[in-house]
């Protein structure tokens, strides 16, 4: 069987499917409809079910080609009544066609489906890199046919299924599978776009067939079967026990800790991915939490390479977060716990500190640790609990122990030492060496001191909101009254010239991580027109912050009652602002070393006539190996990149689930909804634009970014009403940014409702009803 038009492909498929129902049809040509219109109606009304409510729908020439499927591009007509309404849809469809070939268009009638549990589009293969996976997007909340292709559907989801899997799909979703199966054997071919529904008895129905356009070179099947078969045994070993630690199993998720989704994106290119390891996940971030208080899991990497893709191991993250004083028993049934609430929740995969784990304390604590009664913990294990957090937090921010101030002061030594070295006459090679080296130990580890001490102080303001001692507004004023090097950015961009503002924040770029993103002072009209900056009078006042003497006494009993800084208000205010601010500014400083690393490694690639692009596929290691050896570096650049850009190929046409639960999710999985964090109060309406937009588009518009990095901080000097994300969390530099400058915005909004508003042109977001509308 061949594909013909719409109504042709489906009436020939009609007496041949055997998985799915597909509704009788009354077709007809534009020219016999302008001709005799009469004769076509009489031919309706004879039909069984011309009296139901109908859909009048197009079939195009042209439409549904294995070049371009014009989906969406002309008119379909639904719940019709009558001939009256019958006849102003023909004529609204057939006005939607272009005037050209006009013999050749059709139009058809079906019947209206009544009572649709779900409908939806499902492709035989990903049409967006050639990955052999069923990708099925359905709606089973709105009772609508159209939701999914319209993008009106409230509960969007999306499933996938690797064609190769030992494991079945999962119900009903698996007689959609068949029924791809069976069209794909009917119509010889396994690229199909088909559209589906299911009512509420069950039956599945078959509303269009058409070949899937535009499909990407597909993936060596052997090849990517094999690959998805190491990592469904690598998250099976996950699920063992494994010595020194607490928890019985492990889960992976991309946002959990350190978030890499966020910072280097789920299919980072290898350079990325290695500096992202070397500077922060190996050991760095273990080092830290055990200065800290924590439990000591230095031997442990936080993250786990799973065919490129950065997961977060997620029992040794927990087990991070554990106070180094509590009882074992009471660890390891924490552990558990932690896990299966994350399993049951997997929502909160990007929010787990907020949301599944007890990390510090909190003067709302003891309501937070009630919940603990539930499931199996006693009143004893509460206490012994609480008390060890409390520890913890009074160890942390108490200034007799000096740890962010010593993390400060590792800071300003940082900037020090990279002077030191970029002044030195060492070899380029060594200069990358000893910039990564002394960013480990006096950037990225101080950093995340500071970033935990950060967290802690936001988890305070938080519940002082909480037990209304502070307001939410109190909160939001308290957070952009902050001085941060953030904050800092717009007013020099106001008030410095070109050359004094680059030599300040030219070291900066959206990708932090990543070669190929060009810094300020690479690209400056990229990112800024200086040209208007210094006409620029929009300076937003800061809110005052002040805390009343009723609120005052208040923090001051809580502080007395729970033996934390001996009640002094004015000690705590000032180790929340140290950490906010801190976090910020170490940041700020590690970046630099970073930045002059990632350009120095794109200088000695040209060296050997390597474009960054290429070298963005080695492997950072490559400068450790030539700098403890006599290698040959040309040759391990080149060996590092070939190796780095076969692997990333693959990585490319592999789908994981952002939350990898058990081993089955390797070959099965659907997205897990999310749930997006709302920055602000406020609400804005404005246009769609992207990060590659032109700038002048910018003013007045809602930005959708992919990450929450701190290097797209040139974005707030834009003049936009808002910004979402995909990845970030509520406590990522672009949320603090955002609250700092009461720029409503959607942190961590998920792949599933980001790529919903990208294809909007008009959105609003409103903050404090914490929800997005596409208004068109």
């Amino acid at each position: 069987m061949v594909f013909g038009t719409k109504s042709e492909t489906l009436e020939r498929l009609k007496e041949r499917v055997t998985e799915a129902i597909v509704l009788p049809q009354l077709q007809f040509a534009v020219g016999e409809w302008r001709m005799n219109q009469a004769g076509v109606l009489e031919r309706l009304r004879k039909l069984p079910w011309a009296g139901q409510p109908l859909i009048v729908r197009s079939s195009a020439a042209g439409e549904d080609g294995a070049e371009a499927s014009l989906a969406g591009r002309y008119d379909s007509v639904l719940d019709v009544h009558g001939e009256g309404e019958v006849i102003l849809a023909v004529h609204s469809v057939i006005a939607s066609y272009p005037q050209q070939d006009g013999a050749l268009h059709h139009v058809f009638i079906q019947p209206m489906l009544a009572d649709i549990a779900s409908s939806g589009v499902a492709f035989s293969a990903n049409p967006n890199n050639g990955g052999h996976y069923i990708v099925i997007n359905y709606d089973d909340s709105s009772g609508a046919s159209d939701s999914v292709t319209a993008g009106t559907g409230g509960g969007l989801k999306t499933y996938y299924y690797f064609k190769g899997s030992p494991e079945p799909p999962a119900e009903p979703l698996d007689r959609v599978i068949a029924l791809i199966r069976e069209l794909e054997a009917i119509l010889m071919t396994s690229r199909l776009d088909i559209e589906f529904a299911f009512d509420t008895a069950g039956r599945l129905y078959l509303f269009q067939a058409r070949p899937l356009a535009a499909v990407c070179e597909p993936a060596d099947m052997r090849e990517q079967t094999e690959l998805l078969q190491r990592i469904h045994d690598k998250v099976e070993q996950g699920q063992q026990r494994q010595p020194y630690l607490f928890g019985s199993k492990t889960v992976y998720g991309v946002m959990p800790d350190w978030n890499p989704a966020e910072i280097i994106g789920v299919r980072p290119r290898p350079l990325a991915l290695s500096l992202y390891k070397e500077l922060v996940t190996d050991s760095i971030w273990a080092y830290q939490r055990s200065r800290y208080g924590y439990q000591n899991v230095r031997s442990f990497p936080l993250l786990i390479d799973l065919g490129g893709v950065p997961y977060i191991d997620v029992r040794v993250s927990f087990n991070s977060f554990l106070p180094r004083e509590l009882d074992a028993a009471l660890s390891e049934k924490l552990l558990n716990y932690y896990m299966e609430r994350l399993i049951a929740n997997p929502k909160h995969h990007d929010k787990v500190e907020f949301e599944i784990i007890f990390s510090c304390f909190t003067f709302d604590l003891d309501r937070q640790l009630s919940g603990l009664l539930e499931h199996g913990f006693d009143p004893a294990e509460l206490e012994q609990l609480a008390q060890c957090l409390k520890e913890l937090t009074n160890h942390i921010i108490g200034p007799n122990n000096g740890l962010l101030r010593s993390d400060l002061e590792r800071i300003d030594e940082l900037e020090a030492r990279r002077a030191i070295i970029m002044d030195s006459s060492l070899d380029k090679v060594s200069q990358i060496y000893w910039l990564l080296e002394d960013c480990k130990r006096y950037g990225t580890l101080p950093f995340a001191g500071l970033a935990r001490g950060g967290f802690i102080a936001v988890q305070l303001l938080r519940s002082l909101v909480a037990i209304d001692i502070l307001s939410d507004t109190d909160y939001q004023h308290y957070m952009s009254s902050l001085e941060t090097v953030s904050s800092r950015i717009s007013q020099d961009y106001s008030e410095l010239d070109k050359q004094s503002f680059l030599d300040k924040y030219g070291h900066l770029r959206p990708g932090t991580y990543e070669l190929c993103s060009p810094r300020y002072d690479e690209a400056p009209e990229q990112y800024f027109a200086f040209e208007l900056s210094q006409n620029s009078s929009d300076k937003p006042d800061k809110p005052s912050f002040s805390l009343s003497l009723a609120q005052y006494r208040r923090i001051q009993a809580l502080l007395l009652e729970h033996g934390l800084l001996g009640g002094d208000v004015l000690q705590l205010f000032d180790f929340l602002k140290t950490a906010i601010e801190g976090r910020e500014y170490s940041k700020f400083v590690f970046t630099k070393s970073l930045s002059e690393a990632l350009r120095l490694f794109g200088e000695v690639a040209a060296e050997y006539g390597i474009s960054k692009e290429e070298a963005a596929y080695a492997n950072i290691l490559v400068i450790k190996r030539a700098y403890e050896s006599d290698g040959d570096l040309r040759s391990l650049l080149h060996s590092s990149i070939e190796e780095g850009k076969r692997r990333h190929k693959a990585t490319l046409q592999l789908e994981l689930p952002p939350l990898i639960t058990k081993p089955a999710d390797v070959w099965r999985f659907s997205y897990p909804e999310c749930e997006p964090n709302y920055i602000t109060l406020r609400e804005a309406t404005g246009r769609v634009v992207f990060p590659e937009d032109e700038r002048d588009r910018f003013k007045g518009s809602i930005l959708l970014l992919p990450s929450a990095d701190p290097g797209y901080d040139w974005i707030f000097s834009t003049g936009i009403a808002g910004f979402v994300t995909m990845y970030g969390g509520a406590n990522s530099h672009m949320a603090i940014r955002a609250g700092e400058l009461s720029i409503p915005a959607v942190i961590g909004a998920g792949e599933v409702l980001y790529q919903r508003c990208s294809q909007a042109e008009l959105l609003t977001i409103d903050c404090a009803g914490k929800q997005m509308r596409i208004i068109r």
